[in-house]
């Protein structure tokens, strides 16, 4: 896969995980997707079929097409142009799938015009998330439900890494902001299970930063990681 190159939009926050690394984050999408937790317990807050769904972050379009299986249309909404484009190359074929280019701040879709929203680790990690909040105020429509997946730094093996690699997120906080707001906390335990230990290392390298990375990896054996996340969601 070749890598896409970095957008010069203004207002574009930076993903180096995926936007450096599409190709090793495309394995860490297909070790997230395998056993289908994160899939069931998505469906089971904000079932898709027959309606209108938004992925915000779209990236390379990976949960695009799981989307357009049962969905009456699907809008991938990305800001990276490398990416934009190996999305629509992935759905090419999918008649109800369409790919644009554009930011959470700035969603380009009508107004009311959304019944399931989408966010998989993608510009909304709590505190300055706020535009993207109000966008999604004016995108859904009543009776919609948007659905946020984030990292739960609070328990895991990798939750435990990310908090050494990103001390400046205070897990707290982002429950804090989150319940304010009237959203609802689901917690989520996935398992990474790798082929090879060099996969892992690599999904880990393009997750944290190299000091943090390395001590991860020397303290830890095998091919699977206990993964937590937080599936955060509201009703419009």
């Amino acid at each position: 896969m070749t890598r896409p190159r970095r957008p010069a939009e203004p207002g574009v926050i930076p993903s180096p995980n995926i936007w450096d690394h599409p190709e090793i984050y495309e394995l860490e999408n297909r070790v997230v997707h395998e056993d289908g937790v994160l899939e069931e317990a998505l469906r089971s807050v904000a079932d898709w079929s027959g309606r209108d769904v938004l992925d915000i972050g779209c990236g390379s379009g990976f949960h695009l097409p799981l989307f357009a299986e049962t969905a009456r249309s699907v809008v991938g909404v990305e800001p990276h142009t490398g990416l934009v484009r190996l999305a629509r190359r992935r759905t090419r074929r999918l008649a109800t799938v369409e790919v644009r280019t554009g930011t959470a701040q700035a969603l380009p879709v009508a107004d009311a015009s959304v019944d399931v929203a989408q966010a998989r680790w993608a510009y909304f990690f709590g505190p300055g998330s706020e535009p993207g909040l109000a966008e999604l105020d004016r995108v859904m429509r009543r009776g919609g439900t948007a659905v946020v997946v984030d990292n739960d730094a609070t328990r895991s093996t990798f939750g435990r890494w990310f908090r050494l690699g990103y001390p400046q997120v205070d897990p707290e906080a982002v429950e804090r902001f989150w319940t304010r707001r009237g959203w609802s906390r689901r917690p989520v335990d996935l398992t990474w299970r790798f082929a090879t230990r060099a996969e892992l290392e690599a999904v880990v390298r393009i997750e944290l930063d190299p000091r943090t990375a390395d001590a991860a990896l020397a303290e830890h054996d095998g091919v699977t990681v206990d993964y937590a996340v937080n599936l955060w969601s509201r009703g419009y």
